[in-house]
């Protein structure tokens, strides 16, 4: 698996909110995607932001995996990634 580049143009408050300045497009994540988000910003790989979910959240790792490859699709979808 490999790292996904969040657009550099987004911004991401702390409550989970999300805007493209780009496009005025406004989005809201919950808990678990403010944590993937979050490490996507930092670089993360998706592997690793898996095991830090399974750590954090105490999920099974086929949910865990599901949940990001879900999430990150979601992101690309609505394009808020560099890498599309």
């Amino acid at each position: 698996m490999s790292s996904t580049q969040i657009s550099t143009s987004l911004a991401v408050s702390e409550n989970g909110f999300l805007f493209l300045p780009t496009t005025g497009e406004t989005f809201t994540v919950n808990e678990t995607g403010r944590f993937i988000l979050r490490r996507l910003q930092e670089g993360r790989e998706q592997q690793e932001i898996i095991s830090s979910l399974i750590d954090e959240f105490d999920v099974e790792p086929v949910d865990a995996q599901r949940d990001v490859l879900d999430f990150i699709g979601q992101l690309r979808q609505y394009h808020l990634t560099d890498t599309q």
